[in-house]
């Protein structure tokens, strides 16, 4: 599998930002459980221009991240891993039993319930801790195994995107969806026109998130759809897409991530734990994350690969795919986000975030571990 320079650069913005995610959620755990909590929540939550600051970061700066991940979903499709369908297909299938397993767990325990809406929770893989955690076991990772982790959060994030406009959509205003995709429209036509200054498309954008945003649809969706407008063209170095994809990494991964873990991840320790973690959706979120996503990932990929649909390449195993599950369980950026859509009820949006939490944690030092025996195995084997 090749690495290119644009990978390596994606990949190490994403594991440095893991470290700042972690960073900024140890500090917004302790600021909000300590004496200046109540004017730290009451921050996140003050009013401007009719909505709080918490919902600008998640709403706003949110459809900048998603441009961001349209934009590296864009260039897997035409010249990354997502472009020889050969290779895209054991991600594609990994991350269809990371999504599919994972929600079956979920609804098992709360089918019927006022908390299945919750069902998407456990579908999300959060990209830059998975990658942040892989970047701590060094040179014996692969880049095959990068590359795979890669391009199935990839996957994932775009099943969320899907899912988001689909089932966390509560009420739907013609008009102002017809509107904003009448400026997809037109941004489309100036890509055709080969129009590849970026003022135009960014205005278009601008305006086309305004009515998504009053539409009843998401308006992150307006980031993805964007960075498909963009022009790609032969996606070097000079294209209109490289160009915004390389300057968005570093404001994404040290500023618009690290906002949105200090505005939603403060979360108060109360209440029984124990009653918490027993709760039918901490139930399905904790399995669905720590044991669905694994599972998912390794059987789907394993099935695909006895049946011949694809083949896994020869710097991995099953030991390394199963680790490579476990990362996937790390939700946590869009597992909080699915959250907030999901759910009205305060008390439950807090133990959720915190379950997310735990069980990303959980994941991460599993995932580490198995990664790291296994890689270590096969490094002795080698010699």
């Amino acid at each position: 599998m090749k690495q290119t320079k644009l990978f390596k650069e994606f990949f190490n913005s994403e594991k440095a930002g893991g470290v700042v995610l972690i960073f900024c959620t140890a500090i917004s755990l302790l600021v909000a459980n300590s004496s200046f909590g109540e004017g730290y929540l009451g921050f996140w939550n003050t009013y401007f221009q009719g909505h709080s600051i918490a919902h600008w970061v998640n709403d706003g700066l949110m459809a900048i991240f998603f441009l961001l991940i349209g934009l590296e979903l864009e260039r897997e499709v035409y010249k990354g891993e997502l472009s020889n369908i050969k290779d895209a297909l054991l991600p594609i299938f990994g991350a269809l039993g990371g999504i599919l397993l994972p929600a079956g767990i979920y609804l098992l325990f709360n089918f019927g319930t006022e908390t299945q809406s919750g069902a998407g929770i456990p579908m999300a893989t959060d990209i830059a801790f998975a990658l942040g955690i892989l970047a701590l076991l060094g040179n014996r990772v692969p880049v095959s195994l990068k590359v795979f982790l890669t391009a199935l959060a990839v996957i994932d994030d775009l099943g969320a995107i899907i899912i988001i406009a689909i089932f966390y959509t509560k009420e739907l205003f013609l008009s102002n969806l017809f509107i904003a995709l009448g400026i997809f429209a037109c941004l489309l036509v100036l890509n055709r026109l080969k129009v590849r200054n970026l003022i135009p498309y960014i205005i278009g954008g601008v305006v086309m998130w305004y009515f998504m945003l009053h539409s009843g649809v998401h308006a992150t969706i307006t980031g993805v759809l964007l960075a498909f407008a963009i022009p790609f063209g032969n996606g070097d170095e000079k294209s209109t897409s490289y160009v915004l994809q390389h300057f968005l990494h570093k404001p994404v991964a040290f500023v618009i991530l690290p906002i949105f873990a200090l505005a939603n991840t403060a979360i108060l320790f109360s209440g029984n734990i124990t009653e918490t973690l027993t709760e039918n959706y901490s139930l399905g979120i904790l399995l669905g994350l720590i044991v669905g996503k694994p599972l998912g990932i390794f059987l789907l990929t394993f099935l695909a690969v006895t049946f011949g649909l694809c083949k896994l390449p020869s710097e991995l195993n099953w030991k390394s795919i199963f680790g490579i599950g476990l990362l996937g369980g790390i939700g946590f950026t869009m597992s909080i986000f699915i959250t907030l859509l999901a759910f009205d009820n305060e008390l439950i949006i807090n133990n959720a975030k915190l379950i997310i939490l735990i069980s990303s944690l959980v994941a991460g030092v599993l995932g580490f571990v198995t990664l790291k025996l296994s890689l270590k195995s096969k490094v002795a084997v080698e010699e």
